[in-house]
């Protein structure tokens, strides 16, 4: 079994965080345009770990190969019934590479993200779970919100 490091991502990361948003969407079946959600997310990408608005952790071989990671916003909210602090770190773009799934790689990223909020103060986590991701997070304690989120594009 290969043996993984995780390290924080920079923006000389950015080609594979892109590919692990487009891999993500992928695998969850989502339609896309490959191109113009690379180009868009990589401009993202630029101007929001530019800021430190975007955090984000990519796992690596010994060798450098970036084979997962997984990223966090922290966005000031508001405190109530179920969460008492006053921001909220939401996690975005996990993703493992499928010839390294079931090792363990998905967890040491999502406990990577969790001491960082710790060590931060942010002390509620929120996320969107794949299908396929969702025994682990309700293994980490995730549970569903009774009032899931909704979209609208303008």
């Amino acid at each position: 079994m290969p043996e993984y490091r995780i390290r924080p991502a920079t923006l000389a990361d950015a080609d594979a965080l892109v590919h692990h948003r487009l891999g993500m969407f992928s695998d969850m079946g989502v339609a896309m345009d490959r191109a113009a959600v690379a180009r868009a997310f990589r401009q993202w990408l630029d101007a929001a770990m530019a800021a430190d608005v975007y955090r984000a952790w990519v796992v690596e071989l010994a060798g450098g190969t970036i084979i997962g990671g997984g990223g966090i916003t922290v966005w000031l909210w508001p405190p109530g019934p179920r969460h008492l602090g006053d921001r909220l770190a939401f996690v975005y773009n996990v993703y493992v590479d499928p010839t390294h799934r079931r090792r363990g790689v998905a967890r040491l990223i999502m406990d990577t993200i969790h001491g960082w909020c710790r060590d931060a103060g942010v002390s509620s986590v929120a996320l969107n779970a794949s299908r396929e991701a969702r025994p682990l997070y309700e293994a980490m304690g995730y549970r569903d919100s009774p009032n899931p989120m909704m979209f609208l594009g303008l």
